[in-house]
């Protein structure tokens, strides 16, 4: 008979949030003022902040990720194809057909899984204005071989980043990469404005415009020359962000710890595969993917997930299915042209991670998966 669990479920992810006194220290003066949207001063020092530690020259900030992605692809002025990956967040490929563009998937690298460079250039064709590469779990995207691509081509470059937030490439922040990078400050993300999302660019032109439209194409006062959206981030999302940030250092440290004890566990282990660590890239430890082979171990990642929520922990087939094989898009796609995503999908597990995920649970689930796979 199964022992009865306790204990409080283990999630795939926790947020990290501020004390509590300090967050509502942040907000009072919002009370004060009582300025709750429209770029207050909230926001405005949570965008100088970030524009500084992206070390970028402009940084619009958004209600969330998605808006920011879809109002960055509207700012381009892009018409056709955009390059792009299977593997990745649906919110990804529903920005691009979303802004009237047609994806064209290609598919990853079987290390990093991020889009293969490779495989890039054959895709092109006189209709394609754009790339859209997607940043992984923190792994970053062979920037160079995308830009130089780009430049060939004449190709614009807007980075889907949700998942590399403060995370450097070469030295390099991965913000000033390409034309713009877009970040996400979910809930569920390193960094966390609650909700929330930014573009991040080194282009006046691009800024000023993306900031027009993500306040209803308003250039000021009656004056409204873009066609435009809300997605206006608030002053209580900008102050979670003021105060989080203030502790981001920490918390990426206390990660890289659980991620370094899941290492101990699973390294070099037959049939159960890591993600590579480059030394060219400064990681933000945001997620921990592992990929069990099955005709090794005698079991699926489905079945070490069902293993797992038994004892009260939840890990995620994090991405599954790929973009192409979900129900608006399947009928329009073949998943089986991008064989390596599809694989990675069908067998992909991202273990529960966060600052405070005590180091003896990681120890708990890695032995319940070692004795799983034996």
């Amino acid at each position: 008979m199964d022992k009865e669990i306790t204990r409080e479920p283990i999630l795939v992810t926790r947020p990290s949030m501020p004390p509590k006194e300090e967050f509502i220290s942040e907000i009072d003066s919002i009370w004060k003022n009582a300025w709750l949207t429209n770029m207050g001063v909230k926001h405005n020092a949570l965008m100088e902040a970030l524009t500084e530690r992206f070390q970028v020259k402009y940084t619009a900030l958004f209600t969330n990720g998605h808006l920011a992605l879809e109002m960055a692809l509207q700012a381009m002025n892009l018409t056709g194809e955009v390059i792009t990956t299977p593997y990745t967040f649906v919110s990804t490929t529903h920005a691009i057909v979303r802004s009237g563009l047609t994806p064209v998937f290609c598919d990853i690298d079987p290390d990093t899984y991020t889009i293969d460079v490779e495989k890039i250039e054959k895709l092109i064709t006189p209709n394609t204005c754009a790339i859209v590469p997607v940043h992984v779990y923190g792994n970053i995207c062979d920037a160079d071989g995308i830009q130089k691509i780009a430049d060939q081509y004449g190709l614009k470059v807007l980075y889907d980043a949700a998942h590399a937030f403060n995370e450097t490439y070469n030295g390099i922040n991965v913000a000033a990469l390409g034309d713009a990078s877009m970040f996400s400050f979910h809930a569920t993300k390193v960094f966390n404005t609650i909700e929330g999302g930014a573009i991040a660019t080194n282009h006046k032109k691009l800024f000023d415009t993306v900031s027009k439209i993500k306040n209803f194409g308003i250039e000021y006062g009656e004056t409204v020359n873009e066609i435009g959206g809300n997605a206006k981030m608030n002053e209580f999302q900008a102050a979670m962000g003021i105060c989080n940030l203030k502790h981001l250092d920490e918390e990426i440290r206390k990660r890289e710890k659980v991620v370094q004890r899941y290492r101990e566990h699973l390294e070099n282990r037959p049939g159960i595969k890591l993600c590579p660590q480059p030394k060219n890239v400064k990681s933000n430890y945001a997620y921990f993917p592992v990929v069990f082979e099955a005709q090794t171990l005698g079991i699926d990642r489905n079945g070490i997930s069902g293993i797992l929520e038994k004892h009260g922990i939840y890990s995620r087939k994090y991405f599954y299915p790929i973009t192409t094989d979900f129900d608006c898009y399947k009928h329009l796609y073949d998943s089986s042209e991008t064989p390596i995503a599809k694989q990675i999908g069908n067998s992909i597990l991202t273990l529960p991670l966060y600052a405070d995920l005590p180091l003896e649970t990681v120890d708990e689930i890695c032995n319940i998966i070692v004795r799983a796979i034996k």
